[in-house]
């Protein structure tokens, strides 16, 4: 495990590229992300970015995105299996809107600088809060042509790189869930916890009425929450949490947490032993829900 210690503690970077970009264009481009994600599209300026799911009329998460406004267009960074996806769902909801959607994906490089000491190296086009590990730094779009020299600058600093080992598992200490991972089209709104991706001040979008129902009227069966394994074996996912003799909970995800002495988990939980504090057991060993939400 490369850069984990850097992740954690200074900072680290990693090559992100091949996730997804999508760019929207067109005197209708806010319109039409307005009308298709959980967010506030509307009101972003160039410069603001925004994290939003995509629904079904169900209400079901299709996928999800960091939504970037630029001068005269809207980026999506978005997971790899998502991107082929989007750009077809979008293009069938483009009526009479001046909006065209691009995959913009091979274009440009994207590249993650994290960890309490990424701020302060200052990069140019650095989008603060973009983070694969979910703790502190940002991500940075570069033309492919541009994406050595960056690289050579952080390598003459010293900066690490952090490999995929390194970034789940700091993300799993931090409770920072993937999508396709903790996260599917099998899952609703609310029961992700992932609350920060969801306007409740905005107009209709795709799927808006299942999440005002679940709001009002329903409280889910489940939630997404961080769980801590004593021991140092990772379950697989889908692994059973028991609250005694009954099923509590499956994991999506967990890694070995060599700072904290255990396993960091992500699970659906059954409501009632979804509260911090519960404990629950995992393969016979003690599983605990953390104190710390989800992010």
């Amino acid at each position: 495990m490369t850069g984990y210690r850097e992740l954690r503690e200074g900072a680290a970077w990693m090559d992100l590229s091949g996730r997804g970009l999508i760019r929207v264009t067109g005197e209708d481009r806010a319109r039409l992300l307005h009308a298709m994600t959980t967010n506030h599209i509307q009101q972003m300026a160039p410069g603001d970015w925004c994290y939003a799911f995509f629904l079904n009329a169900q209400g079901r998460i299709l996928a999800d995105a960091n939504v970037l406004c630029r001068e005269g267009e809207f980026w999506l960074d978005v997971e790899p299996d998502r991107r082929e996806f989007l750009c077809e769902h979008l293009d069938k909801y483009i009526i009479a809107d001046d909006a065209v959607v691009e995959d913009v994906s091979g274009r440009y490089a994207m590249l993650g600088l994290e960890g309490p000491g990424a701020a302060a190296l200052g990069v140019d086009g650095f989008c603060q809060g973009i983070t694969a590990a979910g703790g502190a730094g940002g991500r940075v779009y570069v033309e492919e042509g541009g994406r050595e020299a960056l690289v050579a600058r952080w390598t003459a600093l010293g900066v690490a790189t952090a490999d995929a080992e390194a970034v789940n598992t700091v993300r799993l200490e931090n409770a920072r869930p993937k999508y396709g991972v903790d996260v599917k089209e099998t899952n609703l709104v609310q029961e992700t916890k992932l609350m920060h991706a969801v306007s409740f001040a905005k107009g209709c979008y795709l799927g808006q009425e299942i999440v005002e129902r679940v709001r009002s009227l329903a409280k889910p069966h489940k939630y997404l929450a961080q769980v801590w394994i004593d021991g140092e074996t990772a379950p697989e996912a889908g692994a059973a949490l028991m609250g005694g003799e009954a099923l509590a909970g499956r994991i999506t995800s967990a890694a070995w947490s060599p700072a904290l002495g255990k396993v960091a988990a992500l699970a659906y939980v059954q409501t009632a032993w979804a509260e911090a504090g519960k404990e629950m057991t995992c393969g016979g060993a003690r599983a605990v829900v953390s104190e710390r939400g989800v992010a």
